[in-house]
C-alpha cells in the first residue's frame, strides 16, 4: 500500500527530453566526396572512436561542472517541491554524489547499428530536460573542436620546428657549396671542366688535319722542307697544349678538375636535396596551418532536443506492479520458509 501509495501520488514528474547527433568531418579536402546515403544509415560506424570519446565528455565531471554553473542544476534536483526519495537530498552534496546523482538522470547511449549517439537528460521541468541536453550537444561540439583544434595546432607547432631545422640543414648545405667555390677560385667547376674538354676536343681536331696535311706534303717534299718543318713545329705546339690541358683534369699532383668536379656535385646534389625537403615542409606547414583554423569535426544533429510534453519518468504503474510481484514473491518465500519450520516443530 504504501508503494502504491508513492508511486500513484508523491513520486514527482521528471520530463526526459531526447536528441540524436553524430559527428561529421568537415574537412573534405582530403578527396572524400560527402554520401548523404550514409549518413542516414551507419555513417557513424567510421566514427566510432569519436562518438565514444564525445559520450565519455558528456557524461564527465568537467561537463557536470559547466551545466551547472550555467543552469544550476544542484538547485533545481535538490528543490524541496520535489519528493525526499527522488531528489537529490541537499544542494550542499559531495562532489562524488552530485556527479552519482547526474549520471543516473543523464544518458548518452552508441547505438552501433545506425552509428548515432542518443542523449536523455530528466529534468523535473520540461525546460530544464531540453536546456540540459542542448548544453550538452553545443558543449560537446566546442569540446570536439577544441580537441581537434589542438591536435592541430600541436602538428603545427613540430611541423614548423621541423621546417626551422630544414632551413638550417639548406642554410649550411648552400654555406658548403660557396666555401667550396671560392676555396678553388671556381664559380662552377662543372662548367670549367665542359670547356676544358672543348679546348682538347677542338685541339685534337686540329691535330688530326695538320697531321693530314702533313702526310700530304711528304708526298713531294723532303722532311727538311721549310713547309714541312713548320706543320712539326705546329704539331709539337698542339701536342704540349693537349697534355696540358689534359693534366688540368687528370693531373698526378692531386689538383685534379674532375676530383674537383666530384666533389663541387655532391655538395651540390646535398643542397638541392635540402632545398627540396624544405620546400616539402614549407607546404606541409602552410597546409597544417590552414587545417588548424578549420572545424574538423563537427556534431550534426538529427533530431534536435525535444521539448516533453508528458512526464515519461517515474513509470509509475510498471514500478506498481513491479514492485507487488517482487512483494509477493517475497511474501510466498517467507511462507514456505515458516510452513516448513512449522513441519520440523511437529
Amino acid at each position: 500500500m504504501l508503494a502504491v501509495l508513492y508511486w500513484g501520488l508523491i513520486a514527482s514528474d521528471r520530463y526526459v527530453s531526447e536528441a540524436r547527433v553524430i559527428i561529421q568531418r568537415t574537412d573534405l579536402g582530403g578527396g572524400q566526396a560527402m554520401d548523404f546515403g550514409s549518413l542516414l544509415a551507419g555513417a557513424g560506424n567510421n566514427n566510432r572512436a569519436d562518438q565514444l570519446l564525445l559520450r565519455d565528455q558528456l557524461l564527465s565531471m568537467d561537463m557536470l561542472q559547466k551545466l551547472d554553473k550555467k543552469l544550476n542544476l544542484r538547485a533545481h534536483y535538490s528543490a524541496e517541491q520535489h519528493d525526499l526519495l527522488s531528489r537529490m537530498w541537499s544542494s550542499d552534496q559531495s562532489q562524488e554524489g552530485f556527479y552519482r546523482y547526474y549520471r543516473a538522470h543523464v544518458s548518452v547511449e552508441l547505438d552501433d547499428y545506425a552509428g548515432v549517439l542518443v542523449i536523455k537528460a530528466q529534468g523535473y521541468d520540461p525546460k530544464t530536460a531540453q536546456a540540459i541536453a542542448a548544453m550538452l550537444i553545443s558543449e560537446g561540439e566546442l569540446g570536439m573542436n577544441n580537441i581537434s583544434h589542438l591536435m592541430a595546432l600541436e602538428q603545427v607547432a613540430f611541423i614548423k620546428k621541423q621546417v626551422d631545422q630544414m632551413a638550417l640543414r639548406f642554410q649550411d648545405a648552400r654555406l658548403a657549396v660557396l666555401s667550396y667555390q671560392n676555396s678553388k677560385g671556381l664559380a662552377s667547376p662543372l662548367s670549367t671542366a665542359e670547356n676544358v674538354v672543348g679546348a682538347i676536343n677542338k685541339l685534337d681536331a686540329q691535330r688530326t688535319e695538320m697531321q693530314a696535311r702533313r702526310r700530304a706534303l711528304l708526298g713531294y717534299l723532303t722532311p727538311q722542307a721549310p713547309n714541312v718543318i713548320e706543320l712539326d713545329l705546329q704539331l709539337d705546339a698542339i701536342e704540349k697544349q693537349i697534355v696540358q690541358e689534359q693534366a688540368r683534369l687528370t693531373a698526378p699532383n692531386g689538383k685534379m678538375l674532375n676530383s674537383t668536379v666530384e666533389e663541387y656535385q655532391r655538395l651540390e646534389m646535398t643542397s638541392m636535396f635540402a632545398q627540396d625537403v624544405y620546400k616539402t615542409g614549407l607546404i606541409a606547414l602552410e597546409k597544417g596551418q590552414v587545417e588548424a583554423t578549420r572545424a574538423l569535426k563537427k556534431v550534426s544533429i538529427l533530431q534536435t532536443p525535444t521539448l516533453p510534453q508528458q512526464a515519461l519518468e517515474p513509470r509509475r504503474i510498471y514500478n506498481i506492479v513491479v514492485f507487488i510481484l517482487i512483494a509477493m514473491l517475497i511474501a510466498g518465500i517467507l511462507y514456505l520458509l515458516a510452513a516448513i519450520i512449522r513441519d520440523h516443530k511437529e
